[in-house]
């Protein structure tokens, strides 16, 4: 460890050591004079540091050739400046100079120690050690833990003691902590010093006691720790939620007369109570029962508020009302009253004993109040008459308040009669109000006189007729009670309302002295000679009536009610009662019958009756029948009739009305009805069908209804027939038949697809149908278009006959052929529908696209070259090929042909391999045949030339930095052309050249244009043989560039592209006649050239003409196959037109066709852009070796109907197509055309 492993005990021995090396030193000094003396020039002092910073001990030693290292608690650190086993400690300063400064990094508890700085002996000298030097660490408390809780909200009682608790954690040296109530330093405190969780830390804990007041509530105590260690104090805190107890109630009553209310006010007594933690609790109390527990607090100001709102009533006199303030922490209730003193009038004056009194009599009456505070004084008066009281007394009443009591006899006299009597209370306390009770007298006397007016009893009533009879009577009060009698009996009026009011008595009325009460009545039977007696009191008056009515019951007697016919029943008919006597008739269903009348006898209401007989002999039709007995008065012209309604009983009947025959729809219902009679009515209804029965309880398609009738659903034509059924009953048996005819919705039966017709022929289309009814004029025809829209039939003939229509066409056209629809309709849905098509055979049409087209190939025999001949006709057509007019051998194999057939749509591709072009360069003449005539049309095969310049160069888009261009190719001579774009801007020289690419786009946008300039520009086209021609040919545009200000886009307007047709244009074909002129004489090629251009361009112009002529004649449609098929889009091809239409080349480099599917393939469909508008289709491509074809051209008319186009418009791609299934190797346009002498010679093709 060296010397510094027991600093204690090696004191002296360390002295000793000083002691040699000193002497050392100066005898090295004596010996050796230059050299320096060793020792330390800086020594290391105690540092204080906090934890977490650097802490630095100087070491500064002048001793060469020593090694200096630290010690820490003895331990050595080593020489090495770096000191690896601590990676926070290094020395710092330059050894040269002896500076061996200690560095520590992020002091922690565990660099707190004794530090020395100690040199090594050398020969200079002995070892040196510095005084050892203390580092001590401060280590800040984090965190205070306050009980209770830090940041939490106590709730105290003021005036009582609390403890609180506050301990910090390990901190060097201990920290101090105070206590702060509501910003006031407690003194009460206790604090204790304990050991840390480590050496050298330690923890205090303080405890304060606390006793808060109201005004502590809301407030912080607080505890704080501080010491060296902290830069600023650390603190924790509560919140002190201090309850005290509220001040006393206030009650604020309104006005000056504290407890003075009066009975009927509205009283609102606030309460106020204020201060408090938690507020005052409010209550009211009445008489010390609550009567409002109801209170509101404002917490800002700690005031309690409570409204006591009521009604004063005269039992509150007396009452104290008191308001109560208390919390949680109050020691008692607080409390503050008020006694009310009510005034209150009398609630009531009664008045006692009876106001009625015969004349001439003395009347007794007292007058009684309720109890009132203060007492009343009571008045009696006779209309405006003051009478006095013959005695007045005063009781105690209820509530404090007093009863006042008045006597009063007096004499009553006639003239009394009516008048008001009253009892007046007043008093000095009630001077706005006044208390009266009144009575009116009732006076009695009788009455003088008594009679009846009505009718004269003499005149005789009939019943029905409404009599009135009135009672009347002069004087007498109380008023008479006039009471009406019949025959002794009290009249009343009839009590239930649903009877008729025959009676109605009117109540008692009063004229002046006059009293009267009116009887009136219906008169009835019942009135016949009764007497009506009128009386009031002792006073009475009688009359009598006199009633003629029809008879009041008509009845008929049978001596049998069971009959079956051929029986006889003896009916008898009685009238009770009539006044007249009446005639008895009988009638039965409107016919007289006679009867026999009996003696008449005794009837009630002092009337007369009668009585009469007839005999009738019954049959299966009088069931039902009403036989009527009516009963007559000549006098009363009036007849009461009664009925008896026969009963026969007799077997099942079938009606007249019975339905024999029921019409249903298939899959529908259908109700076969009854109309049977019978009585009794028929037990069973059996049905039976084709020999079948049909079962009672029903089935799943049918069901016997309650009267019999049968109902059906799902009903089929299978159910047609008659339906046979049985009736039954007690009494027999019938039967009857009904017929059940099911219509149905037509059925195509049979219809001829396809019919065929030549052209000028004329054919019928004929549709035979099943259908239920069959109706004339059942059938109709429609022709469908290319949508099955309905396109009219012209001159066609539509006829019918039963199931059978047909349709009939004269001299049938081109425009004729395809789908037509045979359309049967019987009313029933859904009507049936047939489509036939129509096929009109003709002879071929080959499509010219131009009078001449051209292909081109090098004549190297190494390539190969396409030939693309397409017509139309029915029936199918053979193609045979020409070579300038000799038939071609299609055995050679260098010639392959393959035929396709689409409908009336006919195609065949001569393949030709190893084109050479001494025999290939010719004129291929293309002959379609079929048994109807024949067609051709004529294709030059010429050798690869450099492209043709492109066309239709136009502005498509516009901006100030932009141009967007649009062109379409021209011929590209048989090998790839890509195009380049020649620019230049006015006024400035030069010219700019932009290739476009991909290489074969069709549109491109020229960038980097400077704005509001104006450029011409130029389109050139080229390929591996050269470019096309510039001057004369090429496509020049004139463009200017929009400003910055101006808006972006599309131009509005069309710049001309293209130059006037002229002699540059005419077709390069006159070079594949000149190829022999050339190899003879080269001067004369020239000539022969100019000469054969001047000819085919007449040829051109006139076959150009012919061929627009007859394109219109050829628009014609027809329709051969049922299928429906797309067409197929076409591609690229490398045809060129020599007439004056604009020519539209593609390159043979991405074209790929389309041949017919075959049932094993679908087919693939492509997308393109270009002939929009031209219904083109091409074969699906199905073989490998046919790699070029033809482009449409615009002169092709539209195909068949049945060849439907599909959802893209047949068009040329923008992008580059490549053809995986093509097997030919690529030849030119594998070169880089920008060097065009690297193409091999055997490329070039032949002069011609």
């Amino acid at each position: 460890m060296g010397p510094a492993t027991a600093p204690g005990r090696g004191t002296p021995g360390r002295a000793a050591l000083l002691l040699v090396a000193l002497l050392a030193t100066g005898l090295a000094q004596s010996a050796v004079p230059a050299s320096p003396p060793r020792g330390f020039w800086a020594l290391p002092e105690n540092v204080t540091v906090k934890e977490g910073a650097a802490a630095r001990l100087q070491c500064g030693v002048s001793a060469p050739g020593s090694t200096v290292q630290w010690a820490r608690d003895g331990l050595l650190l080593g020489p090495d400046p770096r000191i690896p086993s601590f990676p926070r400690y290094h020395l710092e300063g330059d050894p040269a100079r002896g500076e061996f400064h200690l560095h520590i990094e992020a002091c922690d508890l565990s660099d707190d120690a004794e530090y020395e700085c100690q040199v090594s002996r050398s020969e200079m000298g002995p070892e040196l050690l510095s005084p050892r030097v203390i580092l001590s660490v401060l280590v800040p408390p984090k965190v205070l833990q306050l009980t209770p809780e830090a940041g939490s909200t106590v709730t105290w009682v003021a005036g009582q003691e609390y403890e609180v608790k506050c301990v910090t954690d390990d901190a060097k040296p201990a920290p101090d902590i105070t206590f702060f109530q509501s910003g006031q330093t407690i003194s009460d405190v206790s604090a204790n010093v304990n050991v840390g969780s480590q050496e050298k830390l330690f923890t205090t804990e303080a405890t304060a006691r606390v006793t808060p007041q109201s005004s502590d509530n809301g407030q912080l105590l607080v505890c704080e720790g501080s010491g060296p260690a902290l830069d600023t104090p650390i603190r924790a805190s509560v919140i002190m939620n201090v309850l005290f107890p509220p001040g006393p109630p206030v009650i604020e009553w309104p006005g000056l007369d504290t407890g003075h209310v009066r009975a009927g006010q509205s009283l609102e007594l606030p309460c106020v109570a204020r201060g408090g933690n938690p507020p005052a609790t409010l209550q009211w109390l009445k008489n010390g029962q609550p009567v409002s527990t109801a209170w509101g607090t404002e917490h800002v100001h700690a005031v309690a508020r409570s409204v006591l709102v009521m009604t004063v009533r005269p039992e509150d006199h007396g009452a104290r009302l008191s308001c109560e303030a208390h919390n949680s922490v109050s020691t008692g209730t607080q409390e503050h009253g008020v006694t009310l003193q009510v005034t209150f009038p009398p609630s009531a004056i009664t008045i006692l004993g009876s106001p009625s009194q015969s004349e001439n009599k003395n009347m007794t009456l007292s007058c009684i109040t309720k109890s009132s505070r203060p007492r009343v004084l009571l008045q009696w008066w006779l209309g405006w008459r003051q009478l006095l009281p013959t005695e007045e007394t005063v009781l105690d009443g209820l509530h404090g308040g007093h009863i006042s009591m008045s006597n009063l006899t007096f004499l009553v006299r006639r003239e009394d009669n009516g008048l008001t009597l009253t009892c007046e209370a007043f008093s000095e306390a009630f001077t706005k109000e006044t208390f009266k009770k009144s009575l009116t007298l009732n006076v009695k006397y009788p009455a003088q006189k008594l009679w009846i007016e009505g009718p004269p009893e003499s005149q005789n009533l009939r019943a029905g007729t409404r009599v009135r009879l009135v009672c009347l009577a002069i004087g007498g009060n109380p008023d008479p009670s006039l009471i009406w009698y019949k025959d002794l009996r009290t009249v009343t009026e009839p009590r239930q309302p649903q009877e008729p009011r025959l009676v109605q008595l009117g109540g008692l009325e009063k004229s002046g002295s006059t009293f009267s009460r009116e009887l009136v009545l219906v008169a009835g039977p019942s009135d016949n000679q009764a007497k009506f007696t009128c009386k009031a009191g002792q006073l009475s008056a009688s009359t009598q009536l006199l009633v003629q009515f029809p008879p009041t019951n008509v009845t008929i007697l049978a001596n049998a009610t069971a009959l079956r016919p051929g029986d006889a029943v003896n009916l008898t008919c009685v009238s009770i009662s009539s006044n007249p006597p009446v005639s008895l008739s009988w009638d039965k269903e409107g016919g007289r019958l006679e009867g026999v009348a009996a003696q008449p006898q005794r009837a009630p209401f002092k009337g007369s009756g009668a009585a009469n007989s007839v005999l009738l002999r019954v049959s299966s039709r009088d069931h039902g029948h009403r036989v009527t007995c009516s009963a007559h008065s000549a006098e009363l012209r009036e007849t009461v009739s009664a009925f008896y309604r026969l009963n026969v009983l007799y077997p099942p009947e079938f009606l007249g009305e019975q339905v024999l025959s029921v019409t249903a729809l298939e899959q529908g219902k259908a109700l076969l009805p009854v109309s049977v009679s019978a009585n009794p009515a028929p037990e069973a209804f059996n049905w039976t069908f084709r020999g079948y029965r049909l079962s009672p309880a029903g089935g799943p398609r049918h069901r016997i209804l309650s009267g019999g009738a049968l109902q059906l659903w799902n009903v089929t034509r299978a159910d047609d027939g008659l339906y046979q059924l049985h009736c039954q009953n007690s009494e027999g048996t019938a039967e009857a038949l009904v017929r059940l005819d099911v219509h149905y919705a037509p059925t195509i039966r049979a219809l001829q697809d396809p019919t065929e017709v030549d052209v000028g022929g004329s054919v019928e289309i004929v549709c035979t149908a099943d259908a239920n009814p069959i109706l004339p004029g059942m059938f109709r025809w429609e022709r469908l278009g290319e949508e099955e829209e309905n396109q009219g039939l012209g001159d066609m003939e539509m006829m019918s006959k039963g199931s059978t229509g047909r349709l009939r066409i004269h001299s049938a056209k081109l425009d004729q052929a395809g789908p037509y629809q045979c359309i049967a309709d019987n009313g029933v849905a859904p009507p049936a529908r047939g489509l036939v098509r129509l096929v009109v055979r003709f002879a071929p049409q080959v499509e010219h696209p131009t009078p001449l087209t051209k292909v081109a190939a090098a004549g190297d025999s190494t390539s190969s070259a396409t030939l693309h001949c397409r017509a139309r006709g029915v029936p199918n057509i053979i193609f045979t090929w020409k070579k300038n007019g000799v038939p071609l051998d299609l055995q050679d194999p260098r010639y392959t042909e393959h035929t396709y057939h689409q409908g009336g749509v006919h195609s065949s591709l001569l393949t030709i391999a190893n084109v050479s072009a001494a025999q290939d360069y010719a004129l291929f003449t293309c002959t379609a045949t079929n048994p109807l005539g024949s067609d051709h049309t004529n294709i030059q095969l010429v050798s690869i030339s450099r492209p043709d310049p492109p066309s239709g160069l136009k502005v498509v888009s516009m901006t100030p930095s932009s141009v967007g261009l649009e062109w379409k190719p021209g011929f590209d001579g048989g090998l790839p052309q890509r195009f380049r774009i020649r620019y230049e801007a006015l006024g400035t020289p030069g010219f700019l050249y932009m290739d476009v690419l991909p290489p074969q786009a069709t549109a491109f946008t020229l960038t980097g244009l400077q704005p509001s300039t104006r450029y011409r520009v130029w389109l050139l086209a080229s390929n591996a043989l050269g470019d096309s021609d510039l001057a004369g040919k090429g496509t020049q545009l004139p463009v200017t560039t929009p400003g910055l200000d101006q808006p972006s886009g599309e131009p509005d307007y069309q710049l001309p592209t293209e130059q006037p047709a002229g002699p540059s244009e005419l077709p390069l074909l006159p070079v594949l006649f000149a190829v022999g002129g050339l190899l003879l004489l080269s001067n004369a090629s020239c000539l022969g050239g100019f000469l054969w251009r001047r000819r085919l361009k007449r040829l051109a112009e006139g076959i150009s003409e012919k061929t627009e002529a007859g394109s219109e004649e050829n628009q014609v449609r027809n329709e051969y196959e049922e299928s429906q098929w797309t067409g197929d889009r076409d591609t690229r091809s490398s045809m060129v037109s020599t007439s004056d239409v604009e020519p539209y080349y593609h390159s043979m480099r991405d074209f790929s066709p389309q041949l017919p599917p075959t049932l094993e393939e679908v087919p693939y469909h492509q997308g393109f852009t270009g002939f929009a508008d031209k219904d083109v289709t091409f074969p699906e491509h199905l073989y490998d070796e046919v790699e070029r074809t033809y482009a449409p051209s615009r002169a092709w008319g539209a195909l068949y109907d049945e060849v439907e186009m599909g959802p893209y418009d047949f068009c040329w791609p923008e992008d580059k197509y490549e053809d995986p299934r093509r097997i030919y190797d690529q030849v030119a346009g594998d070169l880089d055309p920008a060097h065009p002498d690297t193409l091999p010679f055997e490329l070039r093709g032949h002069l011609v």
